[in-house]
């Protein structure tokens, strides 16, 4: 049995799964069945089956039933895993691994998002995301294990190509050369203003965005070059790295607040998910991570936020034109998806991000009914009938629920 499989048998054996809608003592047999039996899947297959030692020294990531690794899926995927790094080789040279790829991707092109396992770029979408997700697996690695010795010269190269990357995409209209067919404008994407934050041409989702200043990767984008600042500081001992990527987070933190928090009759004040800097503001969320729904679990601000918890309330209603109700779940969808099929991406995340017990319960029923006997969780799924679901195979959600039942077991002491 392997070491992950025997590892997700402990962490059951110490938490109670939460029934549909009641308290999480008496829940139901079948439901508590099948949130472990989805949980030992998912845990065991992140680490066994989607990453891959090479001879290169480095650890490949499949995003699942796609063979190619994405940056962003490829941290998320494996950031579980690191509070088990300190005390198992195997996981702690896997994640070293991961770290020393993504390195050498960004270095390949850091306006790519997904990569082959021989370092062939597979998709040139430039998310802001991309270029942030490879930093803050990288600082969470470090912070928890205290092994600095992942910060090679070559991840100090790929870190100043993002710094770089980020200010031209600041100034987008100025001093960017990246244009992408999916995107108006002849490939440069629509009209912005200067407004501080950093331009993308694609949402998380990989969908083009509709205005070119997405409101939660900036948001992240602050949280990440706070850290990448600290790394060049204390690490690197870069003071002028260190001060650019502080002046940047600020800089885009000012954006934000000033385009991106906006007033909505019937919600309060609240954040938008795209702006463009004119005055044009996009009133949604996405199932996709960063996303609005996920903003206390990158910590730009705390759950408690009475703006941010303003915008819960606009995203988990129907107010939001990707939240969607049906027979056996409710929750956040997307425009990437048929209209009606809720994400487990975002339902865990509403989980995550709860305080209310009754609210995680109900969540987790979702997810339990969400299983039709593979024991996985898919990309999304029809709300009124599961067994319609997209992508066998799906990577991120799975590990996603890891850290979801990590959470309430901690929770539950």
């Amino acid at each position: 049995m392997s070491f992950a499989r025997l590892l997700a048998l402990a962490l059951i054996a110490a938490i109670t799964f939460a029934g549909p809608s009641g308290a999480r003592a008496g829940e139901s047999p079948a439901l508590s069945s099948k949130l472990e039996k989805i949980y030992l899947t998912a845990f065991d297959e992140a680490l066994n089956r989607h990453a891959t030692r090479q001879r290169d020294g480095t650890t490949y990531v499949s995003t699942g039933d796609i063979e190619a690794e994405w940056l962003r899926d490829a941290s998320a995927v494996m950031e579980p895993y690191i509070g088990e790094a300190s005390s198992d080789v195997r996981i702690r040279e896997a994640l070293r691994g991961v770290i020393a790829r993504e390195a050498r991707y960004i270095l390949i092109d850091p306006y790519a998002n997904a990569f082959s396992a021989d370092y062939k770029v597979v998709e040139r979408k430039f998310e802001v995301d991309s270029l942030l997700y490879p930093i803050w697996f990288a600082d969470r690695y470090w912070r928890r294990t205290g092994d600095d010795s992942i910060f090679t010269l070559q991840v100090n190269r790929a870190f100043e190509r993002v710094l770089q990357t980020l200010r031209d995409e600041q100034h987008h209209d100025k001093r960017s050369h990246y244009r992408h067919p999916d995107l108006a404008n002849g490939g440069k994407g629509s009209w912005v203003h200067y407004t501080g934050m950093i331009w993308t041409g694609f949402r998380p989702s990989d969908d083009p965005a509709r205005y070119q200043y997405n409101i939660p990767d900036n948001m992240f984008a602050v949280v990440v070059l706070e850290r990448l600042a600290a790394i060049e500081r204390e690490i690197y001992h870069n003071n002028r790295d260190a001060g650019n990527a502080w002046g940047l987070a600020l800089e885009a933190q000012a954006g934000i607040e000033q385009y991106g928090k906006i007033s909505v009759r019937g919600s309060g004040k609240m954040y938008a998910y795209e702006v463009d800097g004119y005055g044009h503001v996009n009133l949604m969320d996405d199932a996709n991570i960063p996303s609005l729904l996920s903003i206390p679990y990158f910590s730009y601000v705390p759950a408690n936020d009475s703006v941010y918890q303003n915008t819960r309330r606009f995203i988990l209603s129907s107010a939001n034109p990707y939240y969607y109700h049906g027979r056996y779940a409710t929750g956040v969808g997307s425009p990437h998806t048929p209209h009606g099929y809720v994400w487990p991406l975002a339902l865990i995340m509403q989980a995550l991000t709860s305080s209310d017990p009754t609210e995680v319960n109900r969540v987790m029923g979702y997810i339990g009914a969400s299983d039709v006997g593979d024991h996985r969780l898919h990309e999304s799924f029809n709300a009124d009938w599961p067994e319609q679901f997209t992508r066998d195979d799906f990577a991120w959600p799975n590990a996603l629920y890891g850290e979801l039942v990590q959470q309430q077991k901690q929770l539950s002491r």
